[in-house]
């Protein structure tokens, strides 16, 4: 089987990482794993020896260790027997791009970072309003929000940065509706034939 090809996405909560995932998905046939998601899911799963804390960690905007995201994204790629992959909401911390390189970096390559930039205020509005229209999300809340906010700039804005260092990033102004930000991110993937 040919190794996998991975574009991590990154941004700030509420920048529309997942919303233009979904688009990439369909016009590029990439399979979308969402970290959050492969969490919230192991969390919720009757008996999961991880739920309560994956639960914990989430609600106090934390990131969950590193062993268990990576193990739960090797698992998804594995069962997927698919070759382009999304990864969206990781790496988030030194920690995560350390667990990464240290076990699926051997295995998988990585294309590029694909970039939201956002205003905080911004993606604090949207992803309120997120919630206010029923996302069930337990952390869509201004308590959480401002946690993830601080995290992101603490430990994630580094990753950009280190991968700005190797020329990796792609940055996408996510502040444009949803048709203009694919249009910009359409260009990219056109561009590097991913």
């Amino acid at each position: 089987m040919p190794t996998p090809k991975v574009v991590f996405v990154l941004g700030p909560p509420g920048a529309g990482k997942g919303t233009q995932c979904k688009n990439i998905v369909e016009k590029y046939g990439y399979v979308h794993l969402s970290a959050g998601d492969l969490l919230r899911e192991e969390r919720a799963k009757p008996g999961s020896q991880y739920g309560e804390l994956i639960e914990n960690y989430i609600r106090e905007g934390k990131i969950v260790p590193v062993e268990i995201t990576c193990s739960l994204l090797e698992k998804a790629i594995e069962d997927s027997g698919k070759e382009k992959f999304l990864i969206d909401g990781f790496p988030r911390s030194k920690n995560n791009l350390d667990g990464w390189n240290n076990t699926a970096a051997k295995r998988i390559n990585l294309s590029f970072v694909l970039y939201f930039d956002c205003p905080l205020e911004t993606c604090t509005e949207r992803c309120l309003a997120r919630g206010a229209a029923g996302s069930g999300r337990s952390d869509d809340n201004l308590e959480s929000l401002q946690k993830r906010v601080k995290t992101f700039l603490s430990e994630t804005e580094p990753i950009i940065q280190h991968y700005k260092a190797m020329d990796m990033v792609k940055t996408v102004d996510a502040t444009k509706t949803e048709n203009e930000v694919f249009e910009e991110v359409a260009k990219i993937f056109d561009e590097i034939k991913v």
